[in-house]
């Protein structure tokens, strides 16, 4: 299946999740054809796809991304903590109350944790 990318390949290339493109699929921003009931795009389309959301997605110099799942949300009247379970790893972020609602952080719903330090030091 060379010549066909699986969604999850087709999410790292595009920089967005799985669901996104599950999503911009029932919306019609993409087509996935099926081969084994799993989604592919033919290779020859991911060109045409990054062409048509340059500008549309934000772009970013961070790489590493966690995608995961929200345990817990913390609001108060400024500030939410939110706190995500992405595999073997915990990632808590600590963001405006007003960003949290934007994004529609709930326990259950689907996050990426983006990660970008030049400098973590942590000592016991």
């Amino acid at each position: 299946m060379a010549e066909h990318l699986r969604i999850g390949e087709v999410a790292q290339a595009v920089g967005v999740s799985v669901d996104t493109l599950r999503r911009w699929e029932a919306e019609g921003r993409v087509r996935f054809e099926r081969h084994r009931n799993q989604r592919v795009l033919p290779v020859d389309q991911l060109a045409p796809l990054l062409a048509s959301l340059s500008g549309s997605t934000r772009t970013s110099s961070a790489r590493n991304r966690l995608t995961g799942v929200v345990v817990a949300v913390k609001r108060d009247e400024v500030m939410a903590q939110v706190e995500l379970a992405c595999g073997d790893f915990r990632i808590v972020s600590l963001m405006s109350r007003d960003a949290a609602d934007e994004l529609g952080l709930e326990v259950g719903s689907t996050a990426t944790a983006v990660v970008k330090a030049t400098n973590v030091i942590v000592e016991v």
